[in-house]
């Protein structure tokens, strides 16, 4: 089977809508040269995630409707290349503004608009509409059919959110993401894919970005072979520091027959003996006068 090309766009943004649509088409342009099957944007590129540098009065203004002509631009796109697409952008939102990302398939087909489930509401995101669930959909590509889903940046620090994704079926999880990608983060990504048994994509803005380093990952989630003595290492590509777009590819089929006799992900789970973690009760030391109620 052919292997899945995914085009990490790791980019820099150019201060305003109509400039990050250009270089935006641009990009995804560029990734299918080179033979992308899908490509994903870093977190919120449709204004760069310039959400500190400005207060939320003046940011709000950003936010675009999820059926804006610039999102529609990439839906258009995504058929002329016959391409899947993960946009991201500041979605203008009924109970304020979200931090989205909207898949397209290679037909333009709007496939799901996943808005972040948890915001950071210790700082400045505090601003946004949390989303309120997680989706995961098929893609058709020229490697077949992915069932692929969507966490943004600060959701790959809880568990609960690419658990989710496996249990609805993911093969692989996108992850638009705006933050210095250290050893902990990494480590995190590494450890969803790991114990989740699927591909996690991470597409990170590069080191001209402030509060950002590039490092854009991909783990394929397969620890084991048959054929090799201990395990190995799950990331098929980390890329550097600086502006780029960067292709992994993923074998699909090494990762279903994986999925197929190892013992991670939902194998051996006992779910029943789990119902403390849907608990609302928060204790000490983790209570947080800021968190969302």
């Amino acid at each position: 089977m052919k292997k899945l090309k995914i085009a990490l766009l790791q980019i820099k943004p150019e201060g305003s809508l109509e400039k990050n649509l250009k270089k935006g088409i641009w990009a995804c342009t560029e990734a299918k040269k080179q033979g992308a099957d899908i490509a994903v944007f870093p977190e919120m590129w449709s204004n760069g995630y310039d959400i500190y540098s400005r207060s939320p009065e003046v940011w709000i203004n950003d936010a675009i409707e999820a059926d804006s002509s610039f999102i529609e631009s990439f839906k258009k796109l995504a058929g002329e290349l016959e391409m899947a697409i993960a946009v991201t952008f500041l979605e203008k939102y009924k109970n304020g503004p979200r931090n989205s990302v909207t898949l397209f398939d290679r037909t333009g087909k709007r496939l799901f608009t996943y808005a972040k489930v948890h915001t950071c509401d210790f700082d400045v995101e505090k601003n946004l509409t949390s989303g309120n669930d997680f989706y995961v959909e098929t893609i058709d590509t020229a490697c077949g059919k992915i069932r692929v889903g969507a966490m943004i940046c600060y959701d790959r620090e809880f568990p609960e959110s690419a658990r989710i994704l496996m249990l609805k079926g993911a093969e692989l999880v996108i992850v638009p993401n705006a933050c210095p990608m250290e050893i902990n983060r990494l480590s995190q990504l590494r450890a969803r894919a790991f114990e989740n048994m699927m591909a996690i994509a991470t597409c990170n803005y590069p080191e001209t970005v402030p509060d950002c380093n590039g490092g854009s990952t991909v783990f394929d989630g397969v620890a084991y072979l048959p054929d090799m003595e201990g395990s190995r290492d799950t990331c098929i590509l980390n890329a550097p520091g600086q502006d780029g777009i960067y292709i992994a590819q993923l074998d699909l089929e090494q990762l279903r027959e994986y999925r197929k006799r190892e013992v991670h992900a939902n194998a051996y789970r006992h779910p029943e003996k789990y119902t403390i973690i849907t608990d609302n009760i928060v204790k000490e030391p983790f209570i947080r006068e800021d968190r969302r109620k």
